[in-house]
C-alpha cells in the first residue's frame, strides 16, 4: 500500500471545513429528513458532548438545541459544574435531572454492590469503587479486570473479579447510560426533536458504548473523529478550556476513573495513532517509534483492537429478523 510516512499530523483536521460539513449534515438529517426541531443532548461535562452540543447550536440555532444534565451519586464533584458551563455558554435551554432516585429503585446500586461484597466482604454502600485493567502492553496473556475499593475509614482493597461478578458489576453499571437515554428521548418526544449521540471514532470502533444506552441515538455527528481530532474541534470552536482541560473519565465509578484504566488501556492519543496506523495500512514498525511502545507492543494493540471489533459486532448491530420486507 502507498502512502505518506506515518506522523502524528496525520491526524491534524481542517477545523473549519470539517465543521461546516458537520454543520450541513446536521441541518439536512434532523431539519429536512427527519423532520424534528431540534436536537437533544445529554451534556456530560467531557470533550464529546460539549462539542455535539457546540457543533449542533452552531447549525440549528440555540433555540433548536437542548441540554439534559444528568448526574447521579457516583458522578464526579465537578460533572453539573461542567455541564452546566456548557449550557450556558452556549445559551441552550437545559434541564437537570437527577437520575440516582430512578437508578436505586432499579436496584442499580444494590445488585452492583452485592456483587462486590462476594468479593470483598467488608465493603458496604457508602464506600467507593472502580473497575481497572492492566495495562495491555504489559503483558501478552488474558487480562483481567479488578474490583478496587477505597472504604469510608480511606482504607484500600481489590480483588480480581470472576466472570460471573465482572458482568453483573458491569450490567448493573449500564442502568445509568440506559436511564439517560430514556430521559433523552422523554425530552426529545416531548419537543419533537431528535437524540444526538456522542461517541468519537475511537469509541465508537472499539464497542466503549452501552447498547440501547448511551449507543443509542439518531444522529452521531462526531463518530467519524478520533478523540484527538475532536480536541482540535472543539479549540476551533471555542468549547471552555476548562473542558478541554478535562481528562477523559468515565464518570461511571464512584472512584475517579480514566477510560485507559477501564477499557482502552492507553491514553487516547496513542490510541489514536495507533488505530490510525492500523486503519490506513501501516506496520507496528512504522507506528512504534510515534506512540512510546515496542513494534511487539504495537502488534499487542492491534491484535486488542481486532479482539474488540469483534466484541462490538454485536453492539452495532440491529435486531435480526427472519424477514425484511420487500
Amino acid at each position: 500500500m502507498s502512502h505518506a510516512r506515518f506522523h502524528p499530523d496525520l491526524l491534524r483536521l481542517d477545523c473549519s471545513a470539517e465543521a461546516a460539513r458537520i454543520e450541513e449534515m446536521l441541518k439536512r438529517v434532523v431539519l429536512r429528513q427527519f423532520r424534528k426541531r431540534g436536537l437533544v443532548v445529554g451534556l456530560s461535562g467531557g470533550i464529546d458532548s460539549s462539542v455535539v452540543a457546540t457543533i449542533a447550536t452552531r447549525a440549528l440555532g440555540r433555540e433548536r438545541v437542548f441540554g439534559l444534565l444528568m448526574p447521579e451519586r457516583d458522578s464526579a464533584d465537578e460533572t453539573l459544574t461542567l455541564s452546566r458551563t456548557v449550557a450556558e455558554h452556549l445559551g441552550i435551554d437545559h434541564a437537570l435531572e437527577d437520575i440516582s432516585l430512578i437508578l436505586d429503585a432499579a436496584g442499580c446500586y444494590k445488585r452492583r454492590d452485592d456483587a462486590i461484597k462476594r468479593l470483598i466482604p467488608d465493603y458496604s454502600p457508602g464506600d467507593k469503587c472502580k473497575l481497572v485493567l492492566p495495562p495491555l502492553t504489559e503483558q501478552e496473556s488474558y487480562r483481567l479486570f479488578k474490583i478496587v475499593v477505597q472504604h469510608k475509614d480511606g482504607r484500600t482493597a481489590q480483588a480480581a473479579l470472576d466472570l460471573k461478578s465482572y458482568l453483573t458489576v458491569v450490567a448493573a453499571s449500564n442502568f445509568k447510560q440506559r436511564t439517560r437515554k430514556m430521559l433523552e428521548y422523554y425530552y426529545a418526544d416531548s419537543m419533537n426533536f431528535a437524540v444526538a449521540g456522542t461517541p468519537n471514532l475511537l469509541e465508537y470502533d472499539q464497542g466503549f458504548f452501552v447498547k440501547l444506552g448511551d449507543g443509542a441515538a439518531d444522529v452521531k455527528p462526531i463518530a467519524h473523529l478520533y478523540k484527538t481530532q475532536v480536541y482540535q474541534l472543539a479549540e476551533f470552536l471555542q468549547v471552555p478550556e476548562v473542558i478541554r482541560q478535562r481528562p477523559p473519565t468515565t464518570d461511571t465509578y464512584s472512584l475517579p476513573q480514566s477510560q485507559e484504566e477501564f477499557y482502552f488501556s492507553l491514553p487516547y492519543g496513542k490510541m489514536d495513532m495507533v488505530l490510525y496506523g492500523k486503519n490506513h495500512g501501516y506496520s507496528a514498525a512504522d507506528i512504534a517509534p510515534h506512540v512510546g511502545l515496542s513494534e511487539k507492543q504495537v502488534q499487542v494493540v492491534f491484535r486488542d483492537i481486532e479482539s474488540k471489533r469483534h466484541a462490538a459486532a454485536y453492539l452495532h448491530s440491529p435486531p435480526v429478523l427472519v424477514e425484511t420486507s420487500a
